[in-house]
């Protein structure tokens, strides 16, 4: 008998050179069993050195874009990376406020080029995908820009705070939930510049385990081990930061 894979809706924006956003998305989810869908929020030209366009999508069509993948295919789990505007946020936010199914939120703001992702409107509407979401995973600059830990307590939401952005010979991420003491997760830095969608990797990672049915911690302990792994075989393409190794990854 044929197992069906969990069904994973990607939210993000397309990046032309295939190491980040939906290109990111596809290949982490598939490569880790999932079935991959997408509502593309904006078209980029990038590559590994930066980000040189954007085009954002309407908000219309990414709303028929979820609501041909919910209708038809469904969906166990949702990731939403970058969104491109305030509108295609409060269209995104809208759709999945009654969604039964986790949902992991990697709030994009600026790419590891440095290209700032997201305006201070499309910010502000980030509270309501935060307060929908299962998970959110900023990294340190994002966790900053949302107000720090003590923003997020404020917000009563659960998080990954993501340490790959700090100096240090270590890189510890945190997993914070009210009420709960945090888990945290320390181990050597990976020397390499090629890190181009390991945030985008990382947030289809977990949201695919999630779908498997894995615990909120394993999921995230998982996710983070497939990185590292990418990260360990990048390929080495680009001038600048190179995307990641998805393609060796066998887990």
């Amino acid at each position: 008998m044929t197992v069906r894979p969990p069904r994973i809706l990607a939210i993000a924006g397309s990046d032309s050179s295939g190491g980040a956003g939906i290109q990111a998305d596809i290949k982490t989810i598939t490569m880790l069993g999932g079935y991959a869908m997408t509502a593309i929020t904006a078209l980029t030209a990038q590559n590994s050195r930066g980000v040189r366009a954007v085009e954002a999508c309407d908000p219309d069509f990414v709303a028929a874009q979820m609501d041909a993948c919910m209708e038809d295919i469904g969906v166990d789990a949702v990731k939403m990376g970058m969104l491109g505007s305030a509108d295609i946020a409060e269209v995104v936010a809208d759709r999945l406020e009654d969604l039964p199914c986790p949902i992991v939120f990697d709030p994009v703001m600026v790419a590891t080029s440095g290209s700032v992702l997201a305006d201070d409107a499309t910010v502000e509407v980030f509270e309501w995908l935060m307060d929908l979401a299962t998970l959110t995973t900023p990294n340190v600059p994002e966790l900053e820009a949302l107000g720090g830990a003590a923003g997020m307590s404020k917000r009563g939401v659960i998080y990954l705070a993501k340490g790959g952005d700090a100096d240090g010979p270590m890189v510890e991420d945190r997993l914070v939930r009210p009420g709960v003491e945090d888990v945290v997760w320390s181990e050597a830095r990976i020397v390499t510049k090629h890190t181009h969608g390991t945030g985008c990797t990382l947030s289809s990672a977990i949201a695919t385990h999630l779908a498997k049915g894995l615990l909120l911690e394993e999921a995230v302990a998982q996710g983070r081990r497939f990185v590292r792994e990418a990260l360990m075989n990048a390929p080495g393409f680009g001038q600048g930061n190179g995307p990641l190794g998805h393609h060796a990854v066998h887990l």
